[in-house]
């Protein structure tokens, strides 16, 4: 395994090529599809990948020969870096289908803004990745195109829904990959495979070309083996972006670039919600794992102090009303008259509509559908809606005046590891509530990143995860405090 500032230096010199890293890949990637229990963590590779990596090795060969290798990689700290990206992020010329049927075939016209700015400092998008299809779920089950098994493990998920992106990292076929979250769906394959995952705060992170699930909470993420491999990529895709109106700046941005552990744990004040301590059916290993972390950030000097937040109870009911709206109005322009799928029996348009959609859907997007149809139908009037979103700001308001007494929030990831494949596909509430520790941060807007915090002994040691999360754009923090738990826990992450 290596990470990306080790593929920097044996780049620059010139101990591999970024082509040798693209046909390793790529190899990896074949014979997998051929093994018993294939990972399935990519859908296809991207056939110029190889092209432009050619071009780059060109590039630092040029550079290296005029003496001003720094100067250009200092301009484009990722070059010659391949990353994996999720099936519903655009990739120009690629094909971009959310792991649904009815985007068979199609492509994507232009690349999102992250996609965008990763190319400009020299990275190479190698593959789309499977995922949950229109990331809905917590799993990578609901893929139209096979479940995405966990690389740890191969009878067990890789957790949902940017479960492919996970399963690349963790099983070293990536040095990083882009995911997207909506309420959990970076942090929580993250935790089931033993990686790093960060969800910035909304807005940090373009969302234009990304596929759109609930708008209001979608947001790119970032899953690597290190804190390292997250804090680079992410000073080079934030900042606000003239096509979304919604995106944001990123104070300290810099700092990301050459990322230091955190040094001042004693003055570290940590908060660690009750609603969490006494949720039914937390895995004793969790609950051990977390313990275990608590007395770490104790031994460090950290003040950590349990709070009273009632309104998270709610959480889990305020996020699928709002989640489940959402998507419903997005997608309503599948219709199989514009783009993607189309399924006409010349019965009429009606009929035409009603086809696509029953063929075109899978039975996860299509209960989510209805829900959202549902809550936004004329019955409510929209009411249930409106206290879904008048519960996610009270959330919002009472996480920003926790955070002017506290650092960060501790909790685990997940009330539990992975799962196996099939435990849960048929159990939709079960698996909704895998979300339970997540959500909360979706709809309160904040970053927050999980970090690989040991084995669980039950479940054939999958590995456990822990989340930190802080105040809006505090990802540089974040990202330092990950950063000492994993100098001291070298570990405790995924090595195949």
């Amino acid at each position: 395994m290596y990470t990306i500032k080790e593929t920097v230096e044996a780049l620059k010199s010139g101990k591999t090529t970024s082509a040798e890293l693209i046909k390793k890949s790529i190899e990896t990637f074949e014979a997998d599809k051929k093994s018993d229990k294939p990972l399935n963590a990519f859908l296809e590779m991207y056939e110029d990948a190889l092209l432009k990596a050619e071009a780059a090795d060109k590039e630092i060969a040029e550079a290296r020969a005029n003496g001003n290798l720094d100067s250009l990689f200092e301009e484009k700290p990722l070059l010659g870096v391949p990353f994996a990206n999720k099936d519903n992020i655009s990739c120009k010329g690629h094909k971009l289908t959310c792991g649904s049927k009815i985007l068979e075939g199609y492509k994507a016209p232009y690349n999102a803004t992250v996609i965008d700015r990763l190319e400009k400092v020299g990275a190479i998008p190698l593959g789309r990745c499977n995922q949950d299809e229109f990331a809905m779920g917590s799993s990578t089950e609901y893929s139209s195109y096979g479940a995405t098994r966990n690389p740890i493990n191969r009878e067990y998920v890789s957790g949902g829904s940017s479960g492919g992106s996970a399963a690349a990292v963790s099983g070293n076929q990536a040095l990083f990959a882009l995911g997207t979250e909506t309420g959990g769906s970076v942090r929580l394959p993250a935790s089931y495979c033993g990686i790093y995952g960060l969800k910035p705060t909304y807005g940090v992170l373009s969302r234009w070309g990304v596929v759109a699930y609930g708008s209001s909470l979608d947001q790119v993420g970032i899953m690597g083996h290190t804190p390292d491999d997250i804090a680079l990529p992410l000073s080079c895709m934030a900042g606000s972006d003239f096509y979304d109106d919604t995106s944001a700046d990123l104070p300290n941005a810099g700092e990301l670039r050459a990322l230091k552990p955190y040094d001042d744990m004693k003055s570290l004040k940590i908060a660690i919600p009750k609603q969490f301590l006494e949720t039914k059916g937390l895995d004793a290993d969790v609950k051990a794992a977390f313990d275990e972390t608590r007395e770490w950030f104790k031994a460090q000097g950290a003040t950590i102090e349990e709070v009273d937040l009632p309104v998270l109870d709610a959480s889990i009911a305020s996020y699928y009303v709002i989640a489940l709206s959402e998507a419903a109005s997005n997608l309503s322009r599948f219709d199989g008259i514009r783009y993607g799928r189309r399924v006409d029996n010349e019965k009429g348009y009606d009929e035409l509509y009603v086809d696509t959609r029953s063929e075109g859907f899978g039975p996860e997007v299509k209960r989510r559908i209805v829900i959202g149809n549902y809550v936004l139908s004329e019955q409510f009037s929209g009411d249930t809606y409106k206290k879904g979103m008048t519960v996610r700001a009270r959330i919002q308001r009472e996480m920003a005046k926790l955070f002017e007494s506290y650092d960060i929030v501790l909790c685990p990831t997940c009330p539990t590891p992975a799962f196996k494949l099939g435990q849960k596909v048929d159990d939709p509430l079960e698996m909704y509530l895998s979300d339970m520790y997540t959500v909360f941060v979706n709809l309160a807007r904040i970053p927050s990143v999980n970090v690989p915090a040991g084995f669980a002994k039950g479940t054939d040691n999958m590995p456990i995860g822990m989340q930190f999360a802080g105040p809006m754009f505090s990802e540089v923090k974040l990202l330092q405090i990950a950063s000492a738990w994993e100098k001291a826990h070298p570990a405790c992450g995924c090595v195949l």
